[in-house]
């Protein structure tokens, strides 16, 4: 089983190698299946580091019905020496939901957020792993669900209830707005393609993790939001502009900060403000939870 926190800790050294230049990592590459399913398909090298990683992570919505997990995927990891495979991650995506998750929950502590309630939009995999995450790393006391269907919030409400830190209560909105009246710290993470949440909906001093736009159409969020943010946080500026929320708002581009230089030179920020992190989900991110997968399996051989 993964440390939650030393991945946490592990998202933040990726982050802060990709913001530093020191990774080489492409745009990512995205297919548009039949029945609205998708596969994203990401890849990095650290210079200087013993492997590069190529992962492949799909979205199959139609296996509910079928009885099948919605998420599939795989990672490789090869030799950055010699090129050859040094191990296969046939993981069905859960790697990525779980560096995702990590990533945005240490984005809120780099933030310094001390909230004892967490919010979170969305109902799959991404959305149990993220209330999880971030209910542990802040050691928040409550987390709020809201899902397009009351039925599946209320599974992943119990789902949550589960794993979720103890004593930390789960309990389902009747709208997001509703959560986004009662929740400071919010976590999206749909694959919503119109706003969400808007920005008459939030509170002074509200934070938002935006996961779920990472790719062309996407979107969670009214621009309006980003406008009124005092801070915009990206995990990649380049991939944020075209697939993340930026690409809904692009003349806001310039006043990005990645995350990984946010974490080097953190900057402070006003009680009352609104903040937003953009992710779109980086191929830096996969190659760090890969290798750390791989050096906790070797060290058990």
């Amino acid at each position: 089983m993964a440390d939650h926190s030393e991945i946490v800790d592990c998202m933040r050294s990726a982050l802060m190698a990709y913001a530093s230049g020191e990774c080489d990592t492409p745009m990512p590459m995205h297919l548009d299946i039949a029945g609205g399913a998708e596969v994203h398909m990401k890849s990095s090298y650290r210079r200087g580091g013993r492997h590069f990683a190529l992962k492949i992570a799909g979205t199959f919505p139609e296996n509910i019905a079928r009885g099948l997990p919605v998420g599939s995927g795989m990672m490789l990891l090869s030799s950055a020496d010699t090129g050859e495979p040094v191990a296969f991650l046939a993981d069905d995506g859960y790697l990525t939901d779980l560096r995702t998750a990590a990533a945005a929950a240490m984005t809120a502590r780099e933030l310094g957020r001390f909230d004892r309630l967490v919010g979170v939009v969305g109902t799959g995999i991404q959305a149990r792993l993220s209330a999880v995450l971030h209910a542990a790393v802040l050691q928040a006391e409550g987390i709020v669900i809201w899902g397009r269907s009351r039925e599946r919030a209320e599974w992943c409400a119990r789902d949550i209830r589960e794993q979720a830190p103890a004593g930390c209560t789960v309990r389902v909105a009747a709208s997001a707005a509703e959560l986004a009246r009662d929740c400071k710290l919010i976590v999206t993470c749909t694959a919503a393609r119109e706003p969400l949440l808007h920005v008459r909906d939030l509170g002074e001093g509200t934070h938002i993790n935006a996961i779920g736009s990472d790719s062309p159409g996407k979107q969670e969020l009214e621009p309006a939001i980003l406008r009124a943010s005092s801070l915009i946080l990206a995990d990649s500026r380049r991939q944020c502009e075209k697939l993340g929320e930026l690409q809904h708002a692009p003349d806001l581009w310039g006043r990005a900060v990645e995350i990984g230089e946010f974490c080097q030179s953190p900057r402070p920020i006003a009680g009352e403000a609104i903040t937003v992190a953009d992710f779109t989900g980086l191929g830096a991110e996969d190659l760090y939870i890969a290798e750390y997968i791989y050096e906790r399996l070797a060290a058990r051989a």
